[in-house]
């Protein structure tokens, strides 16, 4: 099993109304230099300014980024070189993150690669820490940018000293 943190940054709330704009990828292990970066062009004419300007990017940038379906190829491509068995989607807000993925992928390729289910970073910290109110970000091991691929790796870094602490998970 691989499990890869994801972060995904839109120019809205919801996928197919609102464009995911680039997501970036990491695979869980103590290095976190197997990444992913793609960026999308807008799938819609709707945008909500404040959401967009969370990525540092503006409509005109985007309007020159790649086709959706490349990207979403080229990541099925990289997600196929790693040779996994099964692979482990997480997320530090998956029901914003899974749902763009989610949707991008069934749009474009027909199909999840991730399947049906994804895991929350902030759930699974609770559950370990037996406490519905403790938060995980003080674990994070880079500052949290809102570059996809920067923030994803920041909340690899948070999972991977989990597992030091004892959190059971299979690298």
């Amino acid at each position: 099993m691989a499990y890869i943190v994801l972060d995904c940054e839109a120019d809205g709330p919801a996928p197919g109304l609102y464009s995911m704009i680039s997501f970036g990828a990491v695979v869980v292990e103590p290095a976190l230099n197997r990444t992913f970066y793609g960026q999308l062009f807008p799938i819609s004419d709707d945008f909500v300014p404040e959401a967009l300007a969370v990525s540092g990017h503006t409509r005109e940038e985007t309007l020159n980024f790649p086709d959706p379906k490349e990207t979403m190829e080229k990541f099925k491509e990289w997600l196929d070189s790693l040779k996994a068995d099964r692979l482990m989607f997480v997320s530090d807000n998956n029901g914003f993150d899974w749902q763009f993925i989610n949707y991008y992928f069934w749009r474009y390729l027909g199909y999840n690669p991730f399947g049906h289910s994804s895991t929350n970073l902030g759930s699974c910290f609770k559950g370990f820490s037996k406490s519905m109110f403790v938060n995980f970000k003080h674990l994070r091991t880079e500052k949290h940018t809102h570059h996809p691929v920067a923030d994803a790796r920041g909340n690899a870094g948070a999972l991977l000293k989990m597992k030091e602490m004892g959190l059971k998970i299979t690298l």
